[in-house]
This record gives structure tokens, sequence and C-alpha cells, in this order.
């Protein structure tokens, strides 16, 4: 089980803002862009929730509450939402923010060239009512429509036209790529990539501050060591993560924190169900071993679950057993036990599927996205060995991880996936539905895994406002994918934050760091 501290839980309390302090903070992952619907990933839509807004946002209990727009109700018998913006709101260059903005926010974002098109497969039209009226016109009533757009940032219109980045560039530059004009409580003053990138409050903004920080500097630090060192001395405020094996000597140190918490990320391993054969190692040209679901309940057997939680994350996450924790919606209680570890179960599968003198692969990795991930990886290669299975890994910086993955460069891979809803349609639709770029379905189900039944019930479970009845289509769908295995979910990643003793902020369950809730004392 997850150790929780009392300064954890979801959030820490916030005291009313100290004098005015600057703020440093590091993590080992430095933003891949500036350009909020350019890439669909944490480290990305996590530091620009400090710089862009949505029309909703996301609260220190996780609760959707008002942000551009003021409120939100349904249109007619589920045609969609009506949002009423708010006014006088204006963004960091000076330009009113208006419904235009949220008109082109949504061609921009729900485009192919955006990572975040798929986050608009429900909808249908989107259409200015008024100035300040928006109305989000969707495919089948979706009563969980404003949760799943806590991360749609609207950008100006106008400064996207005058700088050429009227789309996102997903796998090139633009002026969007390293420059911001957003409404949120923080600007962007400076931005190094790799090196250093600086905010500033924004004086204009429409909320009340609760934090006291009059500049922020963020710093990538790949190098565990580094960063604790780093906090210890006093050059930085905060780190992201504690690497696990420093938690108890850091919060023994004084001077320094230690903030726990659980996050609402699973981290699986993925496979490539439609290769036809493998890429890596002496067997590469040789017919896919992973086509086979023996092979994969193999995989699921194999991997030592218990005892990586026990050595690598010295007890600080819980097994998985499907794609979302316990506290998400949707969770299925009936399904939470998750495959035993049993080594001679693996082997007979693999004898069975004709694999009896086992095979080579090439397991991708990356080395900077998740807590210990390169650990995890190196772990399961040892365990896979065990049952006759040899992965030649390859780990690599997250910025090159996802490009190769993009590319079906891999023969078995490492994932992990928080659903920004916090419900389990999430990954169901972005993990589990046969990719359809046209119907912007499964945008991040690398291995193509595809089952007529699952993409049958995900607009079920869109459209259903019966609990009951959309739980048991839920149900469901998960039973289809530990059946099939089409990903083998391993554990619930930890939190592990620290900071200097003088510092009081919120750490959410989605590892987004808010600088708006900070106060350095």
């Amino acid at each position: 089980m997850l150790r929780l501290t009392t300064v954890s839980a979801l959030a820490m309390a916030i005291a009313m803002p100290a004098a005015a302090a600057e703020f440093r903070w590091a993590g080992t992952t430095d933003p891949q862009t500036m350009d909020p619907h350019a890439v669909n990933s944490a480290p990305v839509l996590g530091f620009l929730n400090n710089v862009y807004e949505g029309l909703v946002r996301r609260g220190k209990d996780m609760a959707i509450e008002p942000a551009l727009a003021t409120s939100w109700e349904p249109i007619g018998d589920g045609e969609g939402w009506r949002f009423t913006l708010r006014e006088g709101v204006t963004f960091h260059d000076g330009s009113a923010f208006t419904a235009e903005d949220v008109i082109f926010s949504y061609q921009r974002a729900s485009s192919e060239e955006a990572d975040t098109s798929s986050w608009f497969a429900p909808v249908s039209d989107v259409k200015m009512v008024d100035d300040f009226t928006v109305d989000v016109l969707t495919n089948a009533p979706n009563p969980i429509f404003p949760d799943s757009i806590a991360n749609w940032m609207i950008m100006d219109s106008g400064w996207a036209a005058a700088n050429g980045a009227e789309r996102p560039a997903k796998d090139a530059e633009n002026h969007a790529t390293l420059n911001t004009n957003g409404t949120a409580a923080f600007k962007l003053v400076e931005r190094q990539p790799g090196l250093k990138t600086v905010l500033e409050p924004f004086d204009g903004w429409w909320g009340t501050p609760e934090h006291n920080v009059t500049r922020a500097e963020f710093t990538p630090i790949q190098n565990p060591a580094t960063a604790v060192a780093a906090l210890l001395s006093g050059d930085v405020d905060m780190i992201n993560p504690v690497p696990i094996q420093d938690a108890g000597r850091m919060a023994a140190a004084g001077n320094a924190k230690v903030i726990q918490g659980i996050e609402a990320r699973v981290i699986m391993l993925g496979f490539p169900h439609q290769a036809d054969e493998l890429k890596y190692t002496s067997d590469a040209g040789k017919p896919n071993p992973f086509k086979d679901v023996r092979v994969r309940q193999a995989v699921a057997h194999a991997v030592n679950v218990p005892a990586i939680l026990q050595t690598i994350m010295r007890g600080n996450a819980e097994p998985a057993s499907q794609l979302v924790s316990p506290a998400m919606r949707g969770y299925s209680e009936s399904l939470s036990r998750r495959p035993d570890f049993d080594p001679d179960k693996a082997r007979a599968l693999l004898a069975e599927a004709g694999y009896g003198d086992g095979f080579s692969f090439g397991l991708k990795c990356p080395n900077d996205r998740y807590l210990n991930d390169e650990a995890v990886c190196q772990a399961v290669t040892g365990m896979l060995a065990q049952v006759g299975i040899t992965a030649e890994l390859d780990a690599m910086p997250v910025q090159n991880y996802w490009p190769e993955l993009r590319e079906d460069n891999y023969d078995m891979y490492l994932l992990g996936w928080s659903p920004g809803t916090f419900d389990a349609e999430h990954p169901i639709r972005f993990l589990a539905t046969t990719p359809n770029e046209e119907k912007k379905l499964g945008s991040w189900n690398f291995g193509d895994f595809s089952n007529e039944r699952v993409d049958t019930l995900l607009p079920l479970m869109q459209s259903e406002i019966d609990d009951a009845k959309r739980q048991a289509y839920i149900d469901e769908a998960t039973k289809i994918l530990q059946d099939e295995v089409a990903y083998v979910p391993l554990y619930v990643q930890p939190l592990v934050w620290g900071t200097g003793a003088n510092i009081e902020l919120t750490q959410r369950p989605d590892n987004f760091f808010i600088l708006r809730w900070v106060t350095v004392n």
C-alpha cells in the first residue's frame, strides 16, 4: 500500500501569501513544446496549465470548476453543451478573449496536425452563439464531456494568425513552439529548451492569486542525485520526482520536505498486436510471437510485480489490474485481481504457443519519463529471461521515445497513462479502441489493438447516463482487455515530490504542478 503523509493526501493547506519571492523547481523531463495542442503528454500539459487556460479547470480536489467559462449546461436532449464565457479576460499581450478564440482553438486542437484531436471525437461542431456564448454539439449525449476538456487550452486566434501558428507543429517547429500567449496566472518570459524556462506573474489575470511568486524558473535535471543535491543545497525549491531510495534521507535532512501521494497513472507493458514480424535482435524478421494471446499471457505471469514494488518502489506503489486505478470512476471492482506471478505457467503457455525454446525481442523504454522507469524495465528484462524470453533493452529520453513508438520501432514497450477525465472511458478511448484518424480514436494505441466489441462499447459508455448501465459497459470492455491481454498493467505510480522546508504547495494526483498555489515562506 502507498504511504500517505499528512502533508500529502490530495493537497497541502495554503496559507495567506507571505512576502513576494522567487521560486525555482526541477524535473526530469523538459516540456517538448510550448504549444498546448502539439503534444498530448503530462509534462507539456502540466506545465502549460500555468500559462494557458481552458473553459474549465480542475481544482485542488480534482473537481471540475469554471475557468474561461463561468457556467455550462446541456443543450436539448443530449445535443451538446452550452458554455457561457467569462467577460473581461485578456491574453498576456492585452488582446481580449471572446468566443472567436474558442472556435479557433477547437479548430486548431481538433485538426489533423494536433496531438489532441482525439479529445474531440464525440464533437460534431462548435458554434458561436454570441461573443460570450458557444455551443459544443456532440454526436450523441455525452454527460462526461465537460470533464474531458479540462486540458483543452484556449489560444488567441489573432496572435496565432499573426505569427503563422494557425496549426500546431507536432513534429516540427513554429512560433507557438517556443512562445506563448495565454490567459493564465503566469506568462512565459524566457524559453531555452533543455536549459531553463522562466515564468512571471500576469498582472492582468482575471483570478485572485493565491501565491507570492514573483519569478519562477524551471530547470530539467535528469540525474536524480544531482536533483537531490540541488534541493538540499537550496539551489532549487522543489524537485519532482524524488528518487524513492532518497526519500527517507531527504525527509531527515531538516531543510526539506517529502510529499507523497498516489498518482492516477497506471504503468503497463504494450505489444505490437498487428505486426507480422519481430524487428530487433537475432530473431528480427521472424513471425511476431506477441500476436498470440498465450505469449502475452506468459508475459503477464512472468513479471513479478510484487518484487518490483518491494525492491524498486520501496513499497510506495500498488499493483494494477486494469488501465485505471481503483480511485478512478468506472474502475471494475469485480476484475481487480491481476495475473499471479507464476513462471511455470508462463513457460507452459510459451510451450503451448510453440515457443518452448523461447525467443528474443527488443524492449523499448524511456529513462526520464516515469519514476524509476529504466530500472523497472531492467527488472522486467531479467524476469522474462527466467522463462526463456530474452529482451534486448533500449532505454532513451522521452523526447526520442514517443517518435520511436509512433514509427512502430519496438517489439514491446513501457507506457504510463493518467486519465485526463479521471474516468475509465479515457484509456479505453485512447489506448484500446481501434485507431481511426477520421474518428479521432485510438491515438495512443501504438500496438494497434483492435476488438470490434470494445469499439461498440465505447460510444455506449460515453453516452449512457444511467450509472449502473454505464458501469456494465465498462466492465465488459475491461474483461475483454484482460482476457485478450491488450496490455499488461503493472502498478499505479506513486507521487514523491521534494520541497524546501519553507515551501507550501498543492500535490494533485494528476502530477500537474500548479504555480498559482505556491507560497514561499
